[in-house]
């Protein structure tokens, strides 16, 4: 008997659960743990399941793949993923689990290309097998690291305990740094089977070889080969990469083709971090990932928590002013990413600094009310659960420091208005006559590093990258949340999926959330006195279960999965801390943008996705 796909896009997950239940008897069903929802799928039974999500169901869009060990509670490792659809609507979650001891899961790379990096990035660190994987290796650590660090019983060189606050700083404050207690040359481990007297590093012939060249790079070493074929090395250390970053580039000619990302020379295990941290010392933690979008971090984090707080009898959601201000301050950060980003792409494309410092002076301008409201003008630590730290400020205010120091004093909500309806669209006007027509940015960007509609989706790219292929999906639309549903603005997109319509959607959507923020001044003159963090507490008892925040950042969905255990009886950690970072799933689009075009696009097609390596390499 054929079961009837449920043909509803909006809030149908209940049906669509009920649908795959029906379907698949024996390998799907719910997830009854407290706090969880979704589905769990019988592995055996993932990649046929999988596919029936994607093509039945219409959930075309994998946005997250993350790994999470529940060493001691159930000793199994499962696989956790958010499926949704570019028509919009909320996420259908489906998860599949493994014994610890040999952990090994169907590859969904066949069903969602976009899998590719999360899946490698699981394999390094869980040390997941994922069977059909078209290239598993690691992906943010070295080939001889020993162990796989996100694993629940490992432990580094340093290790002191497994939550913080450490003893060696709370409640005594007698301070001692680990590095202190361990002999010098005792903090870096190998692998048992390594003798260290016949050291050799394979690691990178071991990565051109899984390039599938067809070139003997070693060969490539001696004096007396002669070919048209190269191998060329673009980075780490090199400006055009925007930070410590790689790209293994196979040229015939001056053709490309084969584009290898190579990452994690920037690596920190930020998510070790985040899981001995409380929930409330994650927040400045944010702040790092995407430096330029600091406030969109904190948003996208709090979001999270906030749903597994909103479990609890006691929770009290944000206020009307409180959500007005968060909202505030991610279209702000949108403006000061996107004005970077632009000036920069029109760096890499040899208008040498000029256009980077005509941006950059009006961005200057709203990391001073940043300064003025949070504190600080890059990484602001602002947002707390159940509201922000503070209200706006009467005056932004400065006081001189040095000798002709520049001293600030203006009434605030003045200050953002004339910013808001004068100052930005003035300068947004200058900047897109000068340069929106400007031939050479026109014959360099134009028909190149195209990204086509179905694999942009097939990919899982998103933000600027994945709208200029003419996809309108932004998850302020799509699976709104804070006051974004009362707000009018439009999405942007593309029509050929290159570099110029990259550039053209971010330039229109600094226009869009101009459109924004002049809806929130009003709001913000009617919510004047409302309070704008609610009494959530400094340590919050957060429930036991999961939760996925998602926002739309000026890069593209920044997602924050949060698993709590629900511990009653001391400071609150998250049991899984995980970041869904825009700038290091789009780089998987990389190498199929640069396939066929030249060498000299290479440098302007990865600064067209806009990275930044300290959310990329976490």
């Amino acid at each position: 008997m054929a079961i009837a796909v449920p043909q509803t896009t909006e809030l149908d997950i209940s049906q669509t659960i009920d649908w795959l239940k029906q379907k698949y008897p024996d390998a799907v069903h719910d997830d009854t743990r407290q706090g969880f929802g979704g589905v769990v799928v019988d592995k055996s039974m993932l990649v046929e399941v999988a596919q029936a999500i994607r093509d039945d169901l219409g959930f075309d869009y994998l946005s997250s793949a993350t790994a999470v060990d529940y060493l001691g509670i159930s000793d199994h490792m499962e696989m956790v993923y958010h499926a949704y659809r570019t028509t919009g609507g909320p996420a259908l979650v489906f998860k599949a689990q493994t014994d610890r001891e040999k952990a090994e899961i169907p590859s969904l790379v066949d069903v969602w290309l976009g899998a590719d990096f999360q899946e490698r990035e699981a394999y390094d660190l869980y040390g997941i097998q994922f069977s059909g994987h078209p290239n598993l290796k690691r992906i943010l650590l070295w080939d001889g690291f020993n162990g796989y660090p996100m694993r629940k019983d490992w432990q580094e060189a340093y290790f002191e305990q497994e939550h913080k606050p450490f003893d060696s700083r709370w409640p005594g404050g007698w301070v001692h740094r680990a590095e202190e207690k361990n002999v010098y040359g005792k903090n870096v481990r190998y692998p048992d089977d390594i003798d260290l007297a016949r050291l050799s590093d394979t690691s990178e012939a071991t990565l051109y070889s899984g390039l599938g060249l067809g070139v003997d790079v070693q060969e490539l070493e001696s004096d007396g080969l002669q070919t048209d074929r190269l191998v060329v090395n673009l980075g780490p250390h090199h400006p055009s990469t925007h930070g410590v970053f790689r790209m293994i580039v196979s040229l015939n000619g001056e053709t490309i083709e084969t584009l290898e990302p190579v990452m994690g020379y920037l690596h920190r295990n930020h998510e070790k971090i985040g899981e001995r941290n409380s929930f409330l010392h994650n927040i400045p933690f944010t702040d790092r990932l995407d430096y330029l979008s600091s406030m969109g971090n904190n948003f996208g984090y709090v979001l999270a928590v906030e749903q597994l707080l909103a479990q609890g009898a006691r929770y009290q959601p944000p206020t009307y002013r409180a959500e007005v201000i968060r909202v505030l301050m991610a279209e702000l950060t949108r403006i000061v990413n996107h004005l970077w980003s632009l000036g920069f792409l029109l760096n890499d494309l040899g208008a040498f600094f000029t256009p980077m410092l005509y941006a950059n002076n009006e961005r200057e301008k709203i990391l001073d009310f940043f300064e003025a409201t949070a504190g600080s003008r890059l990484m602001c630590n602002y947002m707390r659960f159940g509201g922000v730290f503070a209200d706006l400020p009467e005056r932004i205010h400065s006081v001189a420091n040095l000798v002709n120091d520049k001293v600030r004093d203006y009434n605030t909500m003045e200050y953002l208005a004339q910013m808001i309806t004068e100052r930005l669209p003035r300068f947004l006007e200058e900047y897109g006559r000068l340069l929106v027509g400007n031939e050479i940015l026109r014959e360099r960007t134009i028909n190149v590093g195209v990204l086509p509609h179905d694999l942009a989706i097939a990919l899982s790219t998103c933000g600027p990258l994945l709208r200029g292929s003419g996809v309108a999906y932004d998850v302020r639309r799509a699976d709104p949340y804070s006051i974004y549903p009362e707000l009018d603005f439009d999405i942007p997109v593309g029509v050929n999926g290159d570099i110029y319509d990259r550039f053209m959607v971010r330039f229109q959507e600094i226009h869009e959330s101009l459109r924004i923020l002049k809806q929130l001044l009003p709001r913000l003159e009617q919510t004047k006195g409302e309070e704008v963090v609610t009494k959530v507490g400094h340590t919050p008892r957060v429930p036991v279960g999961e939760a996925y925040g998602r926002v739309e950042n000026p890069k593209g969905e920044l997602g924050f999965y949060v698993v709590s255990e629900g511990d009653e009886k001391g400071p609150q950690n998250p049991w899984r801390y995980h970041v869904r970072a825009p700038s290091f799933i789009n780089l998987t689009a990389l190498g199929p943008m640069c396939r066929g075009y030249k060498v000299a696009d290479v440098v302007t097609v990865l600064g067209s996705i806009d990275i930044v390596l300290g959310e990329t390499d976490r």
